[in-house]
């Protein structure tokens, strides 16, 4: 009998951000443990939601742009599940559980991380300063207060110029 698994949630976006905290994930838990890791993998793309980016306000052409804009948020999704999956399968990382979910990437993965009894979530960091960061939200902040779990926040090395 096997011992069950933590389960580690990696939540990503489409930016480099994300991708690059995948990558530490896999080479830091993952990728030297053949399939002796600890943990059960299981990386989340939170979708928008259409109404999300355009508000509520229902004007003329709203219904258009509506399904143009959710049809772009879905090719976007597959986008960045797909670069995730290549990211894994690169690393020799094939036990893995990839998906999308619609709605706020806070709630997304605070309500995952419950759903899924994860002892880890691991986000990537914008490196926003101050101002920024309190007009557009923080993900990783709001998961490090909230997140019923460890939360990891993995920050992309600044490059040297």
């Amino acid at each position: 009998m096997g011992e069950e698994k933590s389960v580690m949630v990696v939540g990503i976006e489409d930016n480099q951000h994300s991708f690059y905290a995948l990558e530490w994930t896999l080479d830091h838990f993952f990728t030297n443990y053949n399939s002796n890791s600890p943990f059960k993998l299981v990386i989340l793309h939170a979708k928008p939601t259409p109404a999300s980016i355009i508000g509520l306000s229902a004007g003329p052409g709203s219904v258009e742009a509506f399904s143009a804009i959710e049809s772009n948020l879905k090719k976007i999704a597959a986008r960045v599940v797909e670069k995730a999956m290549e990211i894994c399968k690169a690393k020799s990382v094939n036990d893995v559980v990839v998906e999308f979910v619609e709605g706020d990437a806070r709630h997304v993965l605070c309500e995952a991380v419950e759903k899924l009894h994860a002892s880890v979530l691991v986000v990537g960091c914008h490196g926003y300063g101050v101002i920024k960061r309190t007009v557009l939200g923080s993900v990783s902040d709001y998961c490090a207060h909230h997140a019923h779990c460890s939360v990891m926040i993995v920050k992309k090395p600044k490059t040297k110029t």
